[in-house]
């Protein structure tokens, strides 16, 4: 049985950094892409960014320069790093995994998804 769990979020002041991890288990974790997602209160859900298993990565705009992806095969786990926080990137950040290649900003590709962190930036 496949579960993806996340962690590390927590809150931090404008300018500040968090790192997220996330564990997928019960699968050959580099068959996978991993991606973050966020939503924010009253928005959709959104891609923030993705890893394929040969660590290839894709962004979104929003988050280019700030944060950054990566994944350790050996350990299973995919890490988020973001720095310069601002308070528009207050969100539940979740972690998905998917099989399907190439790997895709569409929430619809990804089988396995985590339960969310909460990630609070304040001004």
């Amino acid at each position: 049985q496949a579960q993806v769990v996340e962690s590390g979020g927590g809150s931090v002041q404008a300018g500040g950094s968090l790192r997220l991890s996330c564990t997928l288990s019960g699968r050959a974790f580099i068959s996978y892409t991993m991606a973050w997602f966020r939503q924010a209160p009253g928005k959709d859900r959104e891609f923030v960014l993705s890893i394929d298993g040969s660590s290839i990565s894709n962004y979104a705009d929003s988050v280019k320069g700030r944060f950054t992806i990566s994944r350790d095969n050996a350990k299973s786990t995919v890490y988020l790093e973001m720095n310069s926080l601002k308070p528009e990137d207050t969100a539940v950040y979740y972690c998905a995994a998917s099989y399907h290649p190439p790997q895709s900003s569409l929430s619809e590709y990804y089988e396995f998804w985590g339960q969310g962190t909460q990630v609070t930036v304040s001004s």
